[in-house]
């Protein structure tokens, strides 16, 4: 007579130990959610772009904050914004899939790209839709960008080439339009201050001494 012999069985491996709740928040957000999180980001910091624009102008003309911003203006830059957000995220996918790696000479590869591409995407982009929020018509836009695309054009050249930089050298691709809204939301200052005023080319047409001392100058 023999005892039958129960097998051995392991008990079951415990379940490994959840992320902590930021963190686990945080792999969503740039993860699964990624596209949702570039275009809520991009959204929000135009429109603290916007409101720091408009701070600006009220204190310009010695207003005071109490005077109220402009809510329709704030939400048409709030939904430019929004609109900015998808197309960055699927430039800078695109880029990265493009000409993968973080080698200085592919980095330099993407910035050129990001100037000479992206940069005019957007500012493009950029006016159209917000004139067209506005109400302006199609004609009006098209001779607002001719007035203005070189201006933001030149300040694009003195901003995003060393940003770029850190970012296709330093960062991870999920992080890219992360940091790019963060950078323009002090960037967007200057964009709604340009979009919204058209005395920042004034200075062109002032008079110099030399032009003061001709007539033809002065009586045009």
């Amino acid at each position: 007579y023999s005892v039958p012999v129960r097998p051995f069985c392991k008990s079951a491996p415990p379940p490994p130990p959840r992320p902590p709740t930021v963190k686990r928040i945080w792999n969503q957000l740039f993860g699964r959610y990624l596209l949702v999180t570039n275009t809520v980001s991009s959204g929000v910091l135009m429109l603290i772009g916007d409101v720091a624009a408009q701070e600006i102008e009220l204190r310009r003309n010695h207003q005071p904050s109490t005077a109220g911003y402009d809510q329709r203006r704030l939400f048409n830059m709030t939904l430019v914004g929004l609109s900015q957000g998808p197309l960055h995220h699927y430039l800078y996918k695109w880029v990265d899939a493009f000409l993968p790696g973080a080698s200085i000479r592919t980095v330099f590869k993407k910035i050129g790209i990001d100037q000479f591409l992206i940069s005019p995407i957007f500012i493009i982009t950029y006016m159209y839709s917000a004139g067209l929020l506005e109400g302006a018509s199609l004609e009006s836009c098209t001779t607002e960008v001719r007035q203005k695309y070189w201006t933001i054009y030149a300040a694009d050249w003195l901003v995003w080439p060393p940003t770029q930089f850190i970012n296709f050298y330093l960062l991870g691709p999920k992080y890219r339009v992360l940091y790019i809204n963060a950078i323009t939301m002090l960037y967007n200052v200057f964009l709604c201050y340009i979009k919204h005023n058209d005395d920042f080319l004034s200075f062109l047409n002032e008079p110099t001494p030399e032009d003061s001392k001709d007539p033809a100058k002065v009586s045009a």
